[in-house]
């Protein structure tokens, strides 16, 4: 009881410079990563300036304050544009996708590693499961082609048992959002699966004796222990999934997309990409990065209010 009323208090403590000297060691250890921080993430922000400006290749050379300044004309363009609003769909679709048979898969996975009793078996199925995540893009695409593809390895399989052959990879539609969540969750769920085993490893095990005694078997202890004890864990990286929402990296569109299925394979990054390098306008360009930035914050504070109405989990 002394122990909580304690932890309690620590919490309740407000910034002084007692507070400061007391815990200066921790902070002299937050030094570097606050340099770090300040180096990388926050100055790099300056370059949102060519955001509001005209930037091409020819006005490198000139200083910021020397360039055309155009205002919210690339954000007024890029509002305009049928073409984003595209993106927009199939990053939002693929990502929703995404997030919620990522979780599934990954949390399901982990609560049934966590109860296999040979360890031998249980650490050689978790090394094989997130061996895939160190895999080169290019590698995994390749595969799926192999195996995915109108004359690949299951087509071939499903013609033998009298299944005709299924476009997996040229269906142009939402379907295609599907095939990709499915390869991406095959080369990580092993990967993701790991913060959720070394949450339960913080669980109690004496809560699985005492239910052990009262008769509870396996797959209830999984529901009314193991699923509680991580569900912080889980309400947490939901919240980062989805603030980064429409963040969903461009790599695996551009290697399994084609022509069939650029309609529902283009992304905010790839079409961010595709204006603002390619047609050598990267003040179009950064409008879109800000853009996608500020919609991602608006994501996360929400989902970090909504988390924060229904449960005792969130970021701050």
């Amino acid at each position: 009881m002394n122990k909580k009323k304690r932890e309690i208090s620590i919490h309740k403590q407000k910034f002084s410079f007692k507070l400061m000297y007391k815990q200066r060691y921790l902070l002299v250890m937050s030094v570097p990563f606050v340099i770090w921080l300040i180096i990388f993430k926050y100055i790099p922000l300056w370059g949102w300036t060519m955001a509001f400006q005209d930037v091409k290749p020819k006005t490198f050379a000139l200083s910021i304050w020397e360039r055309t300044w155009v205002g919210l004309d690339h954000f007024k363009a890029l509002l305009h544009d049928g073409e984003f609003f595209d993106a927009l769909r199939n990053t939002l679709g693929i990502s929703f996708i995404g997030i919620v048979l990522g979780f599934i898969t990954s949390v399901g996975f982990a609560l049934l590693l966590n109860e296999v009793r040979l360890k031998r078996f249980k650490k050689v199925t978790q090394t094989i499961s997130y061996l895939p995540h160190f895999v080169s893009w290019v590698i995994i695409a390749s595969i799926a082609k192999m195996v995915l593809g109108d004359s690949g390895v299951l087509n071939e399989v499903l013609g033998k048992i009298g299944v005709g052959p299924i476009k997996f990879m040229t269906t142009n539609g939402p379907a295609f959002w599907l095939v990709v969540c499915i390869i991406n969750i095959w080369k990580e769920t092993g990967w993701d699966a790991i913060i959720y085993l070394s949450a339960m490893t913080g669980i109690d095990q004496g809560l699985y004796e005492a239910a052990k005694v009262d008769g509870a078997g396996r797959f209830r202890r999984m529901w009314h222990i193991t699923l509680p004890g991580i569900r912080p864990t889980i309400i947490v990286l939901v919240i980062m999934s989805i603030g980064g929402v429409l963040g969903a990296g461009m790599e695996r569109q551009m290697l399994l997309g084609n022509g069939i299925v650029q309609d529902y394979a283009d992304v905010v990054s790839w079409y961010a990409y595709r204006f603002g390098i390619g047609n050598n306008n990267y003040g179009f360009g950064t409008a879109v990065g800000v853009f996608q930035s500020a919609i991602s914050l608006v994501l996360l504070f929400v989902a970090n209010k909504v988390a924060g109405k229904f449960s005792d989990s969130k970021l701050v």
